[in-house]
Parts: structure tokens; C-alpha cells; sequence
């Protein structure tokens, strides 16, 4: 799972395509010229992001422990459970 800054830093970027640096709460256009960003707006962006990331876990587990259970049981597994096991 990413940090809470790397978030931060996703979510800036996603709204503001201009910003290629973050330092502190200030962001930076290419230029180090600084970009007004939306707080609330960013916190919003960040915890969407976060929340996608923690499903995406969650479904990665899920589909682990099926392949799993059907390892054990002897039935087919489908793609996407065969590719959570192939090392």
C-alpha cells in the first residue's frame, strides 16, 4: 500500500496536470512557479484514491484465496485466479 504523501501527491497531479513538484503543502508548476490547489478537492481526490487502492487489495486477496480453495478442491481456477499464484 502506498503512503498517505504518495497519495497526496496522485491526487494533486490528477487535478492539476500543470504540477511536477510538491514540497510541503505548496505545489510547483515546471516552472517552480507556485499552483492555488483546492484543498478539500485534493483531500476528496486522496481518499478516492485510497479507498480504490484498498479494494484493489482486498480483491487481490479474495481471488488468492479462492484459486486457493479450488487448488484444494481439485476445479479449474479462472484466469485472473491463476495469475495471483504464477510466481
Amino acid at each position: 500500500m502506498k503512503s498517505i504523501e504518495n497519495f497526496k501527491f496522485q491526487a494533486i497531479q490528477e487535478l492539476y496536470s500543470n504540477v511536477v513538484t510538491v514540497r510541503g503543502d505548496t505545489a510547483f508548476d515546471e516552472n517552480e512557479n507556485e499552483v492555488a490547489i483546492d484543498e478539500t478537492a485534493v483531500e476528496s481526490k486522496k481518499e478516492e484514491l485510497q479507498t480504490a487502492d484498498a479494494n484493489a487489495i482486498t480483491e487481490k486477496e479474495n481471488l488468492k484465496a479462492s484459486a486457493k480453495a479450488k487448488l484444494i478442491a481439485g476445479e479449474a481456477l479462472t484466469e485472473d485466479e491463476a495469475n495471483t499464484i504464477v510466481l
